[in-house]
């Protein structure tokens, strides 16, 4: 006479050690990858600070050209979007939006003429918005 055994099937899916292998290789993968990607957007945001800086840096030649002089202290850079009141000459806007004037860090750049390092200093003080510093910190300028 034959016995009879429950005969038990093997549920799909997966077992709890299977998971925690998978969530292992996730984690090394994100402490591995994560710091990567955060070391290039503040990169990122350097260097297109670098390059905003040589468009305004550009549009101030154009100004000096049409008005003969750079914008004076108190007309900014805010000079390259609107006229300023009693500037014969000025032939802008040299830039088409206000927002050009704003750095990645969402700051506006800073401006100075005379400069100390050329004829007029633009430049960013990073994301820290204090002088000096390195990395995604760091001071970024037209010199």
């Amino acid at each position: 006479m034959m016995t009879s055994r429950p005969f038990r099937r093997r549920q799909a899916g997966f077992t709890l050690i299977e998971l925690l292998v998978v969530l292992a290789i996730l984690g090394l993968l994100a402490a591995v990858v994560g710091p990567q990607v955060l070391k290039y957007l503040g990169s990122s945001r350097t260097q297109t600070a670098k390059v905003q800086i040589q468009n305004v840096t550009a549009s101030l030649e154009l100004y000096r050209l049409d008005v003969g002089r750079y914008p004076s202290p108190e007309d900014g850079l805010a000079a390259l979007v609107a006229s300023p009141k009693a500037v014969a000459g000025w032939n802008g806007p040299y830039l088409r939006r206000a927002e050009a004037l704003r750095d990645p860090w969402g700051a506006p750049y800073l401006y100075r003429a005379p400069g100390e390092h050329g004829e007029v200093d633009v430049y960013s003080l990073g994301s820290d918005g204090a002088p000096g510093g390195t990395g995604e910190a760091q001071d970024v300028g037209n010199w």
